[in-house]
């Protein structure tokens, strides 16, 4: 049975280069997702990647979680700038996932995902790590929309009606 604890994360997004240029609106976005790691993902794309989030400890603010699993899944720091909140989605699973989202560039070269340790094989009794997140790549929104988990595409639709104005 999935986790019920609330997870926070944060989205990541920047401006095509052009589109920086011609102040364009949000069909010229780009957003940073991670593909997940492990076993059960390896070999898939679509409905594959996620934006970088993780479960509240106990007694953590959201924001505060956000901020820690975006550095822990990603290994680098979440991009300075004002955070725009995106609100929160009560996933299939019941699970509710709050992001918020920030304009910004990170360097990806620093990109040192965390890791999460399973029995793999299944009933072989050995624990194997494996990364959170295995790979991060920028893709416009629409293109982002086939490859997030279908739980987190109401953020994009969020984030397009904040760039809108």
């Amino acid at each position: 049975m999935a986790s019920r604890r609330p997870s926070s994360g944060i989205v990541v997004f920047r401006r095509t280069p052009a589109a920086a240029e011609a102040g364009a609106g949000p069909a010229d976005v780009e957003v940073l997702l991670g593909h997940m790691g492990g076993p059960f993902w390896g070999r898939r794309d679509e409905g594959a990647w996620t934006f970088p989030k993780g479960e509240h400890e106990p007694g953590e603010e959201a924001l505060a979680a956000a901020r820690r699993e975006f550095t822990e899944e990603l290994g680098l720091p979440v991009p300075d700038g004002l955070l725009l909140d995106l609100g929160s989605v009560r996933q299939s699973s019941g699970k509710v996932v709050t992001l918020w989202a920030v304009a910004g560039d990170p360097d990806l070269s620093g990109f040192l995902p965390g890791t999460f340790a399973m029995e793999w094989p299944p009933g072989s009794g050995r624990l194997e790590e494996f990364p959170e997140v295995d790979r991060v790549a920028w893709f416009p929104l629409d293109a982002a929309a086939a490859k997030l988990v279908g739980g987190q595409r109401a953020f994009l639709d969020r984030l397009a009606a904040l760039l809108r104005g």
